[in-house]
C-alpha cells in the first residue's frame, strides 16, 4: 500500500511540474512592435510569425578584449532572456568579471523588416549608456541571413557603434532558414507536358494489356497492345539505322532477317550439285 501511495505521489509531482513548465512557457512575453497594436502592419505580423520557430532557442556569444572587457551576450528571438525578472530583456550583456548584467535591447520595443533573403530584428529601449552616446538607451540590431537547411547557427557580434553622439547600436548576425524566401513549387510547362505524356503512355500500356488479355484472350507477347505494329516498326527502325550508319554497299543483301510474321518464309536451298563429281 505504501509503495502504491509513493508511486501516486511521484506521478502527481511530475504532472504538476509539467503543467507548471507549460504554463510558464505560455505566459512568456513576445515581441511588441513599437507603436499601437492597431498601427502594426500585416508585414510586421507576418515576419514575427515567421520568426516564431526560433523563439524557444537561446543564443550566447562570448567576447573578450584584453583584460578590461570580458562579456557574454545572451539573445532570444521575441522572448525574454530571463522571464523571472520581467524586464523585457531580449538581448542581455553579462560582465564575466563582476557578474553585472546590462539589457542591450527589449522585446517590448521591437522593429522588424526584411529583404529578399534577410530579416532585420531591432530591440530598442535598452539600459542607458554612461559616458557614451549622450547617455541614450542602448539598441540591438540583429541581422538574420538566409541559410538553407539550418534552423539557426553562427550567432555572433559584429561591432558596437558607440562613438557617435546619437543612434548608437550593437550589431549582431546569425544564419537561419526562416529568412529564406519561399520556394516556388509551380511546375514548368515542360514538366507538365512530360508528366502528361508519361501518364498517357502508362494508360495506353496498362489499358491495352488488360483489354488484350481479358477481352481478346491473347497470350504471351500478343498481350502487348498493337504488338504487330510495334514489331514492324522495330524492323523499320533497324532498316533505317542500317541504311544511315553502316558503310557497306547499299545494294548488298541484308545480313539479318526481320522478326515480323510477314517476313517469315521458306529459305531458298542452296544447290551444290555442281560440286559433285560427274
Amino acid at each position: 500500500m505504501s509503495s502504491l501511495c509513493h508511486t501516486s505521489a511521484v506521478l502527481v509531482f511530475f504532472t504538476a511540474l509539467a503543467v507548471g513548465v507549460g504554463a510558464q512557457q505560455s505566459n512568456e512575453r513576445s515581441c511588441d512592435v513599437i507603436g499601437d497594436e492597431s498601427s502594426e502592419s500585416q508585414m510586421e505580423r507576418a515576419l514575427l510569425k515567421k520568426l516564431e520557430p526560433l523563439s524557444q532557442m537561446r543564443f550566447n556569444v562570448t567576447v573578450e578584449k584584453g583584460k578590461t572587457e570580458n562579456y557574454v551576450y545572451h539573445f532570444r528571438v521575441c522572448r525574454e532572456v530571463n522571464s523571472t525578472l520581467h524586464d523585457f530583456g531580449g538581448l542581455v550583456q553579462t560582465d564575466r568579471q563582476n557578474g553585472r548584467t546590462t539589457v542591450i535591447g527589449r522585446i517590448n520595443e521591437t522593429q522588424v523588416f526584411n529583404g529578399s533573403d534577410w530579416i532585420m530584428l531591432i530591440y530598442k529601449g535598452g539600459d542607458s549608456y554612461g559616458r557614451h552616446c549622450s547617455g541614450e538607451k542602448r539598441r540591438a540590431v540583429i541581422m538574420i541571413s538566409c541559410k538553407q537547411g539550418v534552423t539557426a547557427s553562427s550567432f555572433s557580434i559584429i561591432s558596437e557603434e558607440r562613438e557617435k553622439e546619437q543612434e548608437c547600436f550593437y550589431l549582431f548576425e546569425m544564419d537561419s532558414n526562416v529568412a529564406c524566401p519561399a520556394e516556388d513549387s509551380h511546375l514548368s510547362v515542360g514538366s507538365i507536358l512530360l508528366i502528361t505524356f508519361a501518364s498517357l503512355i502508362a494508360v495506353y500500356i496498362i489499358g491495352g494489356f488488360l483489354y488484350q488479355r481479358l477481352v481478346v484472350g491473347a497470350k504471351g507477347m500478343e498481350q502487348f497492345p498493337h504488338f504487330a505494329f510495334w514489331q514492324d516498326l522495330g524492323n523499320l527502325v533497324a532498316d533505317g539505322c542500317d541504311f544511315v550508319c553502316r558503310s557497306k554497299p547499299r545494294n548488298a543483301p541484308a545480313a539479318y532477317r526481320g522478326v515480323g510474321d510477314d517476313q517469315l518464309g521458306e529459305e531458298s536451298e542452296e544447290r551444290d550439285d555442281h560440286l559433285l563429281p560427274m
